[in-house]
Protein backbone atom coordinates (compact mmCIF):
# COMPACT_ATOMS: atom_id res chain seq x y z
CA UNK A 1 0.00 0.00 0.00
CA UNK A 2 1.65 3.32 -1.01
CA UNK A 3 2.10 5.96 2.02
CA UNK A 4 -0.80 8.17 2.69
CA UNK A 5 -0.86 11.62 2.21
CA UNK A 6 -2.33 14.70 3.82
CA UNK A 7 -2.25 17.16 0.44
CA UNK A 8 -3.34 14.02 -1.53
CA UNK A 9 -6.18 12.61 1.01
CA UNK A 10 -7.18 15.44 2.78
CA UNK A 11 -6.63 18.74 0.75
CA UNK A 12 -7.10 16.92 -2.34
CA UNK A 13 -10.34 15.00 -0.92
CA UNK A 14 -11.99 18.30 0.08
CA UNK A 15 -11.18 20.24 -2.95
CA UNK A 16 -12.95 17.19 -5.11
CA UNK A 17 -15.65 17.34 -3.04
CA UNK A 18 -16.06 20.74 -3.27
CA UNK A 19 -15.95 21.27 -6.68
CA UNK A 20 -19.48 20.81 -7.78
CA UNK A 21 -19.99 24.22 -6.12
CA UNK A 22 -19.79 27.61 -7.78
CA UNK A 23 -16.86 28.81 -7.00
CA UNK A 24 -13.21 28.44 -8.26
CA UNK A 25 -11.12 25.88 -5.39
CA UNK A 26 -7.99 25.51 -4.17
CA UNK A 27 -6.82 23.40 -2.65
CA UNK A 28 -3.87 26.12 -1.27
CA UNK A 29 -3.45 29.64 -1.03
CA UNK A 30 -3.08 30.59 -4.89
CA UNK A 31 -1.46 33.42 -5.88
CA UNK A 32 -4.26 35.29 -7.41
CA UNK A 33 -8.22 34.69 -6.46
CA UNK A 34 -10.59 34.39 -8.80
CA UNK A 35 -13.72 34.90 -7.38
CA UNK A 36 -16.26 33.38 -6.38
CA UNK A 37 -13.51 31.59 -4.49
CA UNK A 38 -13.09 28.22 -2.57
CA UNK A 39 -9.90 28.13 -0.73
CA UNK A 40 -8.86 25.29 2.24
CA UNK A 41 -5.97 26.54 4.50
CA UNK A 42 -4.78 25.13 7.44
CA UNK A 43 -6.79 26.40 11.01
CA UNK A 44 -4.76 26.64 14.09
CA UNK A 45 -3.90 24.88 15.79
CA UNK A 46 -3.66 22.53 12.68
CA UNK A 47 -2.69 19.37 13.87
CA UNK A 48 -4.05 17.71 17.19
CA UNK A 49 -2.20 14.41 17.81
CA UNK A 50 -4.60 12.07 19.02
CA UNK A 51 -2.54 8.67 18.75
CA UNK A 52 1.72 7.91 17.65
CA UNK A 53 2.19 4.32 17.98
CA UNK A 54 5.06 2.05 16.06
CA UNK A 55 3.09 1.87 12.93
CA UNK A 56 0.80 4.85 13.01
CA UNK A 57 0.16 8.46 13.47
CA UNK A 58 -3.06 9.67 14.13
CA UNK A 59 -3.78 13.58 13.76
CA UNK A 60 -7.32 15.66 14.31
CA UNK A 61 -6.64 18.25 11.49
CA UNK A 62 -8.07 21.48 11.18
CA UNK A 63 -8.78 23.66 8.38
CA UNK A 64 -10.71 27.05 7.56
CA UNK A 65 -12.24 26.54 4.36
CA UNK A 66 -12.06 30.82 2.97
CA UNK A 67 -15.45 31.81 1.14
CA UNK A 68 -15.35 34.71 -0.90
CA UNK A 69 -17.56 36.61 -4.07
CA UNK A 70 -16.66 39.59 -5.26
CA UNK A 71 -18.02 42.88 -3.08
CA UNK A 72 -20.13 45.05 -5.80
CA UNK A 73 -23.09 45.62 -3.44
CA UNK A 74 -23.62 44.46 -0.29
CA UNK A 75 -27.36 42.68 -0.34
CA UNK A 76 -26.12 40.90 -3.59
CA UNK A 77 -22.69 40.20 -2.45
CA UNK A 78 -24.36 38.76 0.98
CA UNK A 79 -27.26 36.77 -0.87
CA UNK A 80 -24.42 35.55 -3.23
CA UNK A 81 -21.86 34.31 -0.14
CA UNK A 82 -25.07 32.67 1.86
CA UNK A 83 -26.06 30.52 -1.93
CA UNK A 84 -21.78 29.52 -1.81
CA UNK A 85 -21.41 28.16 2.47
CA UNK A 86 -25.21 26.64 1.66
CA UNK A 87 -23.59 24.82 -1.60
CA UNK A 88 -20.41 23.85 0.25
CA UNK A 89 -22.16 23.02 3.60
CA UNK A 90 -24.03 20.20 1.11
CA UNK A 91 -21.30 18.69 -0.66
CA UNK A 92 -19.11 18.40 2.84
CA UNK A 93 -17.55 14.75 2.24
CA UNK A 94 -18.41 12.02 5.10
CA UNK A 95 -15.62 11.82 7.81
CA UNK A 96 -15.80 15.84 7.85
CA UNK A 97 -16.63 17.84 11.03
CA UNK A 98 -18.03 21.40 10.12
CA UNK A 99 -17.99 23.87 13.26
CA UNK A 100 -18.25 27.16 13.18
CA UNK A 101 -19.14 29.60 9.99
CA UNK A 102 -17.67 33.17 11.02
CA UNK A 103 -19.39 36.38 10.11
CA UNK A 104 -18.79 38.07 6.53
CA UNK A 105 -16.18 40.68 6.31
CA UNK A 106 -14.78 42.70 3.67
CA UNK A 107 -11.24 41.94 2.39
CA UNK A 108 -9.13 43.30 -0.15
CA UNK A 109 -6.93 40.78 -2.73
CA UNK A 110 -4.94 42.69 -5.39
CA UNK A 111 -7.51 44.96 -6.87
CA UNK A 112 -10.15 43.27 -6.04
CA UNK A 113 -12.62 44.58 -2.93
CA UNK A 114 -13.94 40.39 -1.73
CA UNK A 115 -17.06 39.72 0.80
CA UNK A 116 -15.24 36.58 2.74
CA UNK A 117 -16.21 33.94 5.21
CA UNK A 118 -14.35 31.21 7.07
CA UNK A 119 -15.89 28.01 7.52
CA UNK A 120 -14.48 25.91 10.09
CA UNK A 121 -14.19 21.56 9.52
CA UNK A 122 -11.90 19.21 10.96
CA UNK A 123 -11.15 15.67 10.06
CA UNK A 124 -9.42 12.73 11.51
CA UNK A 125 -6.51 11.37 9.39
CA UNK A 126 -4.02 8.36 9.92
CA UNK A 127 -0.91 7.95 8.33
CA UNK A 128 -0.25 4.73 6.51
CA UNK A 129 3.34 3.84 5.49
Amino acid sequence: MPASSISADVRGTLATALSSVAGNVYAYVPEAIIPPAVVIVPSSPYMEINLIGKSSIKLLLNYTITVAVAYNSNPGSLDNLEKLILQILAVIPSGYIVGQIERPTVTSVGASNLLASDINVSTYYTQTN
